[in-house]
């Protein structure tokens, strides 16, 4: 007998969906294969350095931003929300292609600067390189008690 897999992630799963959802709620959409609009990222530590590699599928280079305050890097992307597309041929009755913002952000630190971290975008993947910083170890200064 097919079981579902306790995690979500089975072949089989699409097909208890409607007796899961009936019994145990929906799906946690920001985890697993039915994730939504989630910037899927692997996150890879070198010697040197971490190596993030996101998926951004149908982003153009311009419809992504990344920026650095307070410690925390964040990837942000916009897609489509200003243009309104016009069909002189008729209507859209259904889309399921993703329009909307979404961003996330990662703890890398206070020590890394902007100039510090390499960026790139190919084939829907953005790389991003950020160097390990050591903490700026402050020296203890005792005081004299008289």
């Amino acid at each position: 007998m097919m079981m579902p897999s306790i995690f979500k992630e089975n072949l089989f799963d699409d097909w208890f969906d409607d007796f899961d959802n009936e019994f145990f709620g929906k799906k946690n959409p920001l985890y697993g294969k039915h994730s939504k609009n989630m910037m899927k990222t692997d996150v890879r530590e070198t010697d040197h350095s971490y190596e993030l590699d996101m998926d951004l599928p149908g982003f153009k280079k311009e419809d992504i931003s990344i920026s650095l305050e307070n410690g925390y890097l964040t990837i942000a992307t916009n897609k489509g929300i200003d243009k309104e597309e016009k069909n002189k041929e008729g209507q859209y009755i259904r889309k399921e292609r993703y329009v909307g913002s979404m961003a996330r952000s990662f703890y890398v630190g206070e020590n890394v600067r902007n100039e510090d971290i390499e960026a790139s975008y190919e084939d829907g993947i953005l790389r991003l390189t950020v160097p390990k910083k050591e903490l700026e170890t402050q020296d203890t200064k005792y005081i004299t008690i008289k």
